[in-house]
């Protein structure tokens, strides 16, 4: 109220001003009260002129975008001005604070892993993040305010939505042909919605692999035990000769070893999976691997086969040495078992442009049919599962493969063309590849 008194006291002084010159004045024309009368009237009119222009100016400030400060006058007006302007200032910082926020709040939902979609009550949409845009195959601003059932015509989503409540998360299926996800939506204000999408593609298939592993590992086991408990029942209820004991206690071993290769597969397997990546400093040469390979494909073969290896190979490789001796076994031992007698497996390397290496086996075996390639690193997958169990693979071999390349920084690589024979490449990276200087050389540079 500071405001008041000195506004009272300039309006009465001006009064009084006025009254006094206007008394002088009309002494002269012996009308002195009427003087006063009009003197004290112009002056209150000259300080409601001057408010009037105050006014007029805070008028002109608010009705403009209030960015300039307001008019910094004294008295009633000037109070006024500043009060409105602080006003106006205190509503502009906490407009912009919750602007903030919700920015804020925006990008915090918009980093969210999840799809997150926001309908109004005629399940329009108000807002979605751009996993929720990839999810649903929508454009996070063309989009908005669009009715969601006129873009997205999923039955099983447009069904969620037309129920009241749905409580659990439903799962939908190639909802743009390529994906499976898991959706929930929830209701909150006056009759909005929040549809939460987590992509679930990956854990579908982990869980599909899962039970195909489970149920492939059992019956791989059945098999070999149905096998042995039937001759073990046949040995105590039937008497044999000797050279059907003899027989049995063959067909017997070969079961139990066949199980027992197949826990060895599935322990290197799960080896391979939790322990740490191979050193890349611990160098191995690639002829001692070539040479226990080449032994151990000899046996196998047993004279069947054309085996052709190099004969001089200088380079080093760096890695787990067990590991690649039971990658490059594999694919050698696997060239045996499908190249029928008399066909030729050729094992060659190959030092690329770029510093990597290639390892690759070539045989003129039976092939594989291209629709099958993609999927022959899977377990258990077989593209002849009798010929497989025929020749004593568990299915697992090229798994394993996979598993150790992969760990290594190579690949492996699958060519093959039924009745021509096929050709798997291991793929090296320069990181793990080098030859080393000749002992002569390095001796004639040290004499020098």
């Amino acid at each position: 109220m500071t405001w008041l008194f000195p506004r009272f006291l300039a309006s009465v002084l001006a009064m009084v001003v006025g009254g006094v010159i206007g008394y002088l004045s009309g002494d002269h024309v012996h009308a002195p009260l009427i003087g006063a009368l009009l003197g004290g009237a112009v002056g209150v009119g000259v300080i409601a002129l001057i408010d009037t222009i105050r006014g007029y100016r805070l008028i002109h400030w608010l009705a403009g975008s209030q960015e300039e400060a307001a008019p910094r006058d004294t008295g009633f007006w000037g109070e006024i001005g500043y009060r409105v302007e602080r006003s106006i200032r205190s509503r502009e910082r906490g407009t912009e604070q919750e602007r903030v926020r919700l920015e804020q709040f925006l990008s915090a939902m918009e980093a969210s892993p999840n799809g997150i979609l926001l309908l109004d009550s005629n399940d329009q949409i108000t807002w979605c993040n751009s996993v929720a845009a990839d999810h649903f195959g929508l454009h996070p601003e063309r989009d908005r305010l669009q009715p969601v059932t006129n873009l997205v015509r999923a039955p099983g989503f447009v069904a969620a939505l037309q129920r009241p409540d749905t409580a659990e998360p439903i799962t939908v299926n190639d909802l743009r042909a390529r994906s499976t996800l898991s959706i929930a939506i929830r209701t909150y204000g006056e009759g909005l919605r929040l549809v939460l999408s987590q992509d679930v593609t990956q854990r579908e298939r982990a869980d599909a692999m899962r039970r195909d592993f489970v149920a492939n590992v059992s019956h791989e086991i059945r098999s070999p035990l149905t096998v042995v408990a039937g001759f073990i029942e046949t040995m105590g209820s039937l008497p044999l000769t000797e050279v059907e004991r003899k027989r049995v206690l063959m067909l017997m071993g070969q079961q139990t070893q066949r199980m027992q290769t197949l826990v060895a597969d599935l322990l290197t397997l799960a080896q391979l999976e939790g322990s740490p990546r191979p050193p890349s400093d611990r160098w191995v040469p690639l002829s001692k691997l070539l040479a226990q390979s080449q032994a151990d494909a000899t046996a196998l073969s047993a004279g069947r086969h054309v085996l052709t290896f190099p004969s001089d190979c200088p380079v080093q490789v760096a890695g787990n040495e067990p590991e690649l001796l039971s990658a490059l076994t594999n694919i050698v031992n696997n060239a045996v078992r499908y190249t029928p007698e008399g066909g030729r497996i050729t094992v060659t390397w190959r030092s690329r442009d770029d510093g990597s290496g290639e390892v690759a086996v070539t045989d003129t075996g039976i092939g594989v049919e291209r629709e099958h390639i993609p999927r022959l690193t899977e377990r258990f997958y077989r593209v002849d599962g009798s010929r497989s169990r025929d020749t004593g693979g568990t299915g697992l071999g090229l798994s394993i493969v996979k598993h150790v390349i992969q760990r290594h920084g190579g690949e492996l690589e699958v060519t093959s063309e039924i009745g021509k024979g096929s050709r798997f490449a291991l793929l090296l990276p320069a990181a793990r590849v080098r030859v080393p200087a000749p002992r002569t050389q390095a001796g004639e540079r040290a004499a020098a």
